[in-house]
């Protein structure tokens, strides 16, 4: 089983917000729409989007919204 996780860290490198779920499809939307909202100020404060995958539910950061 693959998973798609999608993860916004800030510029210190704690997770801001991080999404999960089995369907690749929704998995690049959200990754695109992350990136494309982005602030440049962000950005310079070296904000990351990052779009992984793991093969189990215990691997996704505990505070995921996690998406059957």
């Amino acid at each position: 089983m693959t998973i798609w996780v999608n993860q916004q860290k800030d510029g210190c490198g704690i997770l801001q917000a991080c999404i999960a779920t089995k369907n690749k499809e929704a998995a690049q939307d959200c990754h695109a729409d992350w990136l494309a909202k982005l602030t440049p100020q962000q950005k310079q404060q070296g904000w990351e989007v990052s779009l992984i995958t793991v093969e189990s539910w215990d691997d996704v950061p505990v505070n995921a919204l996690k998406i059957n």
